[in-house]
């Protein structure tokens, strides 16, 4: 699955964890491949599914 690196950063933001969202918005291409990048979001405690762009009706 897919996430976008913005809704990471927001996640990080909004837990006031600026430091970990500069760092993942240099690191991290646009796009996160959550199975590539499970251990990391792990370590971020953040839930792939909470992060997954719904379609918008």
């Amino acid at each position: 699955m897919k996430i976008a690196r913005h809704r990471i950063i927001d996640a990080l933001r909004a837990r006031d964890q600026h430091a970990r969202a500069d760092w993942v918005r240099r690191e991290l291409p646009d796009e996160i491949d959550s199975g590539q990048h499970s251990g990391l979001l792990a370590t971020l405690h953040l839930d792939p599914a909470d992060l997954v762009e719904t379609p918008s009706r």
